[in-house]
């Protein structure tokens, strides 16, 4: 079985090596928000796909997760839950019906940017992808390849060009009045029926679960369409002289793209929480009576009710079904909530015990009740 002809080496056809360089959109997208942060990020290396970062237009804000965020006594609600709010409490690793308590406060006491991490692995990514792009400089200039140093030259600029257009900064918003508000504590609800209890201040609650993630970003749109159009003419221009680089240089190109591909999908592959440096916030585990995973959502919602010993946020955020059945349970719950109030140790931090109480048995009268009055 031959797969070369009697040229050998020299036979060997490369004219595809091009798609190489636009393959791998969603590796890219994945992580590129959180690069655009660094200053590495404008680098000039190679990228796979840069296309992929040439938009019509740029994100807003953060893409937030699904969920809702409930003000437990301010009565603030969102049908989602923050990018960073999510990050921060690693909502991923929530099991089914479980409820946690999380007390979070700012460790530096001013509006510091929050930032990609200095040497994240985005960062490694963007330093992988100058090292190449010096080698393949290198390479090219030593065997006097015209058009492979075009190349190189047009779609290494190319990254630090999108980069500028991409180039963007996320500041926390504070709270600007001064009158007395209701405490900040936070519930959040996934869809997988778990709850996390978030004890903070006003800024933070603003901050994290209030306020948008709005990206502010370093050029104006209308400079970011002309940065757009110029970069699709180099990204042709460049793979045009990809396409007639000599075959030493194609092999070198094909390499890699394909490491940089591979590169990129490991990297998309870690926890979004890894790229992100939110040393900002410190997040400090609040314990409590009991395991955190419950057997049932009605279980686990009596468990939310009674640490923040009020049910306001139930019916705001429409957390429980709706029904005379159900509003009768949530009303007992509170009133069990506050007459048997949880009890905290001296720092306040930590729940010892919980109020004795059959919410099943509870649930069930109050279901037969409403049921046998239709």
């Amino acid at each position: 079985m031959k797969f070369l002809g009697a040229g050998g080496y020299n036979d060997l056809q490369l004219d595809i090596v091009g798609f190489l360089a636009i393959l791998g959109e969603s590796s890219v997208l994945v992580q590129s928000q959180v690069a655009a942060l660094s200053y590495f990020f404008l680098l000039p290396r190679l990228v796979p796909a840069p296309q992929a970062l040439i938009r019509t237009s740029r994100p807003e804000r953060l893409e937030p997760t699904r969920g809702k965020a409930v003000g437990a006594y301010s009565g603030s609600n969102r049908d989602y839950v923050n990018h960073l709010a999510h990050l921060l409490h690693e909502g991923d690793s929530l099991p089914t019906y479980s409820v946690k308590c999380e007390k979070v406060t700012n460790t530096t006491g001013t509006s510091s940017d929050i930032k990609a991490r200095t040497f994240g692995p985005t960062t490694w990514l963007s330093i992988l992808g100058f090292c190449m792009s010096i080698a393949l400089l290198g390479i090219a200039i030593r065997l006097n390849d015209g058009f492979a140093l075009v190349a190189i030259l047009a779609l290494s600029f190319l990254s630090t060009l999108v980069g500028i257009g991409n180039r963007w900064s996320l500041r926390p918003k504070k709270r600007m009045a001064t009158r007395n508000v209701p405490r900040s504590d936070v519930v959040l609800n996934y869809p997988n029926g778990s709850f996390l209890i978030i004890k903070c201040d006003e800024n933070t609650a603003r901050q994290l679960y209030w306020h948008p993630d709005e990206c502010e970003y370093m050029v104006s749109p209308t400079a970011y369409r002309a940065i757009s159009l110029c970069a699709t003419l180099i990204l042709m221009f460049g793979v045009i002289c990809l396409g007639n680089a000599t075959l030493n240089l194609q092999v070198g190109f094909a390499v890699s793209y394909i490491i940089l591909n591979a590169a990129y999908w490991v990297v998309a592959a870690f926890p979004a929480r890894w790229n992100w440096d939110l040393s900002y916030y410190h997040v400090e585990k609040i314990r409590f009576e009991g395991p955190e995973k419950m057997e049932t959502f009605t279980e686990a919602l009596w468990k939310a009710i009674a640490i923040t010993q009020t049910a306001a946020w139930v019916n705001v955020g429409s957390i429980a079904p709706v029904s005379k059945g159900w509003d009768n349970w949530i009303k007992e719950a509170e009133m069990e909530a506050k007459e048997a109030p949880a009890v905290w140790d001296e720092k306040g931090d930590a729940v010892r015990e919980f109020p004795m109480w059959d919410y099943n048995a509870a649930l069930t009268r109050h279901l037969e009740d409403a049921s046998s009055k239709v």
